[in-house]
């Protein structure tokens, strides 16, 4: 039997390993960029184009490379960052495994113009599908311009698999954000298809987070600080008042690398746990500095893992420093009412001299029960006024659980609510209704947010919008991410009765408002809709308008608690039964459960 095991040629090994690495562009922006930061660059630049697909290019002006350096990057296994084992326990740079351009280079055509600080010329190289097309001398500037171009070219079922340009789009901007937040001091511009994007001049690292994500932030921010021999911890976290259920920002730094940790966000939810409404989440920015050789970033080949040897010394440190925040922060003065030993404030006298202002005089028989008009001890002394009450309370009383009369005639006022009535309320959370076969038990707020749910979908799939102009105008900032997907819902926002207009600068004017929401925060409301349209993709524009519909009816629906009239009960009632599909909400809740007559005749035997 002849030998079966062979070794992989070199281009097939390097497609295998870029499945791992460069899952799609907003991957390879970031191993760009990151080589860039680790290059020394003082100002990088990434140019997309079709989200990533036509063409990816990241410049910089860091210290470049040498004919043979660029040749060599190109190889597997191949870095200027490590030498031996030990160095991945004392790493200071964001890459180290020497994977990234051999993989991209493995599944995209790549052209690299660089030239080393100093040196009269550079060089150009041009590699697709790992081989190696052009290398020739380049009067290029000084640093390394990457251009990527037609990812996934020669395999095909990765390609097919790309998401839309929208969602790919928001994606590098994740990835570009998370590059420019760990490094402030380097300037960073992005563009898409010649659009720009961000523009962020090098600076400290609260303007570089207000920069990114906008003004609003500044107001925002609370400083986080603390230092020990484990960890130094720095950054900053959100204000209560700033807590969010969608769209927010949560952001962990180890060592100048993003990572993702559960544990210690559970850590961060703690301390604003007695703080803040269940289900609100803080927007949080924190930096997490400590010995290299006591964790190991060398988890997963995105590099977004991080295993610490200290991680549960750490999570109280986190808590506290968090806690302690938070603590400064809501801190309320005492008043001090000691006034022995106090200054007295002169007071102005117009007729040019200073007096002291006049001593506070207590009457101690002050009494404001008593009429100043009759003397203690007369008819209308509070305690004689009270007596009245309690007898005008009991006759009333006596009045209200009078006992029927003598001809059968009710003529007293009824202990319980009119359960002659078709709907009855409970605990302004549930209407109750009788059926043939028994009771019906409606959540009013579910029950509400079906019925807006078809008449939103039905105004967009018809498309025709209710709309109520604002009489003023309400400007929003959104993020880069935010921004960039409007252009997507803009035609679905208009239906459901938005009416916005672009003011540049990821802010838009807010000019009118769907029917029916006018009492909720239009900022507030359209960025709750275009988180739900981030958290639950933008696949297809049936799925779409389902989202923005579902999003828009639960803003606009009744809360628990709202006292309800017999004619709004009616009305919800009758709205949903009218409807085929009324026993769940859109994202799958319980609306309404039938007590049967069968059942009550069970709970009632004896």
């Amino acid at each position: 039997m002849s030998d079966v095991i062979h070794l992989l040629p070199d281009h097939i090994a390097n497609q295998i390993a870029a499945g791992e690495v460069i899952q799609n562009a907003a991957s390879v922006v970031k191993e760009l960029m990151e080589n860039a930061v680790d290059a020394g660059a003082h100002r990088i630049a990434v140019h997309v184009k079709d989200a990533g697909r036509t063409l990816i290019q990241v410049v910089d002006d860091g210290k470049g490379m040498s004919e043979t350096d660029a040749r060599m990057a190109f190889e597997r296994h191949a870095t200027s960052k490590i030498v031996d084992a030990r160095d991945l326990f004392r790493l200071h740079t964001m890459g180290f495994r020497g994977e990234a351009l051999a993989s991209i280079a493995a599944v995209a055509q790549v052209e690299l113009r660089t030239r080393l600080q100093g040196a009269e010329l550079g060089t150009k190289l041009s590699i697709a599908g790992s081989t190696l097309e052009l290398i020739e001398p380049d009067a290029g500037a000084e640093g390394s311009a990457f251009s990527v171009k037609n990812l996934f070219y020669n395999v095909p079922a990765r390609r097919r698999f790309l998401k839309s340009c929208e969602t790919e789009l928001r994606n590098i901007i994740k990835e570009f954000e998370r590059v420019a937040l760990v490094t402030p001091h380097i300037a960073f511009v992005l563009k898409h298809n010649e659009t720009e994007l961000l523009n962020l001049p090098a600076s400290g690292l609260r303007q570089r987070i207000i920069n990114v994500f906008g003004k609003k932030f500044n107001q925002q921010l609370l400083t986080l600080e603390t230092a020990n021999a484990i960890v130094h911890i720095e950054g900053f976290i959100g204000h209560t008042d700033a807590v969010k259920r969608k769209g927010v920002l949560n952001f962990f730094f180890a060592n100048g690398r993003y990572m993702r940790h559960p544990y210690f966000h559970k850590a961060v939810m703690q301390a604003y746990e007695p703080l803040v409404p269940a289900g609100e989440i803080p927007d949080y920015f924190i930096f997490l500095t400590l010995d290299p050789s006591t964790i190991d970033v060398n988890i997963h080949p995105t590099k977004t893992e991080i295993k610490f040897e200290n991680e549960r010394s750490i999570w109280p440190i986190l808590a506290s420093v968090v806690r302690e925040t938070l603590g400064r922060a809501n801190a309320v003065p005492s008043i001090d009412f000691d006034t022995e030993k106090t200054l007295d404030i002169p007071v102005y006298n117009p007729a040019g001299a200073t007096v002291a202002p006049p001593r506070l005089q207590v009457d101690h028989q002050y009494n404001p029960f008593r009429s100043t008009s009759h003397p203690a001890g007369s008819e209308q002394d509070w305690a004689v006024l009270y007596r009245g009450f309690e007898q005008d309370r009991d006759a009333t009383q006596q009045e209200d659980f009078a006992a029927p009369a003598a001809d059968g005639r009710d003529d007293g006022l009824p202990l319980f609510p009119d359960v002659a009535a078709s709907y009855f309320q409970f605990r302004n959370r549930y209407i109750i209704t009788p059926l043939k076969s028994g009771l019906v038990i409606i959540d009013q707020r579910r029950a509400h947010i079906r019925i807006l749910y078809e008449q939103y979908l039905s105004n967009m799939t018809q498309r025709k919008s209710v709309s109520q102009k604002i009489l003023f105008p309400e400007i929003v900032e959104l993020t880069p991410s935010e921004a960039a997907l409007m252009p997507v819902v803009a035609d679905e926002l208009q239906w459901l009765g938005f009416e916005l207009n672009p003011m540049g600068n990821n802010c838009y004017s807010i000019n009118g408002l769907p029917a029916g929401v006018q009492d909720c925060n239009p900022a507030g409301l359209l960025k709750e809709i275009v988180g739900d349209i981030m958290e639950h993709g933008i696949a297809g524009n049936g799925r779409r308008a389902e989202t923005l519909a579902l999003s828009l009816a639960k803003t606009a629906a009744i809360r628990h608690g709202k006292t309800l009239t017999a004619e709004e009960m009616e009305a919800i009632a009758a709205a949903l039964f009218s409807m085929e599909a009324n026993n769940l909400t859109p994202d799958g809740k319980t609306i309404m459960t039938v007590l049967t007559d069968d059942e009550l005749a069970r709970r009632f035997r004896q």
